[in-house]
């Protein structure tokens, strides 16, 4: 049996056979792109990045393997818009221009891509060319989002960052001069470090006036140098004392905080991450890339292979896909609250029915224990977790996964 054929098989199977949930329409879809090499592997990353020792990454080869691994994927959403694309990674500014180019023409070319899509690029201060990046912006990026995480030398250093501070402040200045809609990524509670210090990276940051921050706390990933060899780091005290002072002092200067750890000013939300919170659909190409994909009697989950050789391989065979499965109805409630949480706004409640086909009867028993313990508010239209909620987001999610029989 030809790989074309069972491809088929597999499509037919994913719409008409018996599953465990009925939906009755299919949530927004968006795209991620994966772009898996960077100049040098950050001591704290647990992404699937993999440093590029040679002279030039397999540009070309890599994107001949996006467009079959996108073209196999087709009739799984055949006929559903595109709101989002997001091009993720590694560090994905290192492609040339013409390589942006040809793979948002594919993108276009193959899907049917809304008119105002938000199309994103994750992008690294030690990569920044200006004429660069305004062809990006040519080719239809609309919004940047750059890796900074501190503009402290010292603290750079200290988290394997190839820019320094100057180039981070240049990267700043390009993003704000070439793009209407940028994000900047910063990190807190670094080695070593201070309050003074994570609030003068913070107003560095709001000098520039981005539409949207992302303020992660730092966090020693397993799998990751800083886990083998963990640096001392602020204890939670501190820890604490620098995301109260981050909260209040975005909102003073009007970025309101929708999620976790994502601050914007009005309207500049992320569209992407907000896809994914809402237990929305997302497409994921590339190496190690995941998917979450909904059918009427099923929510599937699938994972590229991760190596970026192999996935080229594999893909150019017509099977880029590593791992797919069908998430159970059991798993359904604890992935979709997992998601839906992590917002501020909470989510009301026909978008738990929705999007997992399930009752919202099914996790009664957990939303009375959880506002029992004042870790959510709800009324007959809205659940949202509370300040409290907020501050132990691990216990609460926790409270939605069930035990196994």
């Amino acid at each position: 049996m030809s790989q074309q054929h069972r491809t088929g098989i597999d499509v037919i199977q994913s719409f008409t056979m018996p599953g465990s949930i009925r939906l009755t329409s299919l949530p927004p879809l968006s795209l991620y792109v994966h772009f898996p090499w960077c100049v040098r592997k950050c001591p704290y990353c647990d992404f699937n990045s993999h440093e590029w020792k040679g002279e030039r990454f397999p540009e070309d080869d890599y994107l001949d393997a996006l467009r079959a691994d996108l073209e196999q994927a087709l009739p799984l959403v055949w006929g559903r818009q595109v709101h989002t694309v997001f091009i993720g990674g590694g560090t994905p500014s290192l492609l040339s221009a013409a390589g942006l180019d040809r793979l948002l023409s594919d993108v276009r070319a193959l899907l049917p891509l809304d008119a105002d899509a938000e199309i994103t690029l994750e992008a690294n201060p030690g990569t920044f060319e200006a004429a660069k990046f305004a062809q990006f912006r040519a080719s239809g990026v609309n919004r940047l989002s750059v890796g900074i995480q501190s503009f402290n030398e010292t603290h750079l250093k200290a988290l394997g960052r190839i820019h320094d501070a100057t180039q981070a402040r240049h990267a700043v200045e390009v993003a704000a001069n070439t793009f209407d809609n940028f994000n900047l990524d910063l990190m807190f509670a670094l080695p070593q470090q201070t309050l003074a210090e994570c609030q003068a990276d913070v107003e560095t940051a709001l000098s520039f006036a981005p539409p949207h921050l992302s303020l992660y706390h730092l966090t020693l990933e397993p799998n990751t140098l800083f886990a083998k060899f963990p640096p001392a780091v602020p204890d939670d005290d501190l820890s604490a004392d620098m995301q109260e002072w981050i909260h209040a002092r975005t909102a003073e200067a009007g970025y309101g905080r929708y999620e976790v750890s994502a601050y914007a000013q009005p309207n500049r939300q992320s569209r992407h991450n907000l896809n994914y919170w809402r237990f929305g659909d997302y497409l994921g190409i590339g190496a190690g890339a995941h998917s979450k994909l909904s059918f009427p009697n099923r929510i599937v989950r699938q994972m590229r292979y991760k190596h970026p050789a192999t996935f080229i391989e594999e893909a150019r065979a017509g099977k880029p896909v590593q791992e797919e499965h069908e998430v159970s109805a059991r798993d359904l409630p604890f992935e979709f609250m997992l998601n839906a949480l992590r917002l501020v706004e909470g989510f009301p409640v026909h978008r738990f029915m929705e999007r997992t086909g399930l009752p919202i009867t099914t996790i009664e028993p957990a939303l009375r224990d959880a506002e029992k313990r004042g870790l959510i508010m709800r009324d007959y239209e809205k659940i949202a977790p509370t300040e409290l909620g907020q501050r132990f987001l691990n216990d609460l999610q926790e409270m939605f996964l069930k035990e196994p029989v």
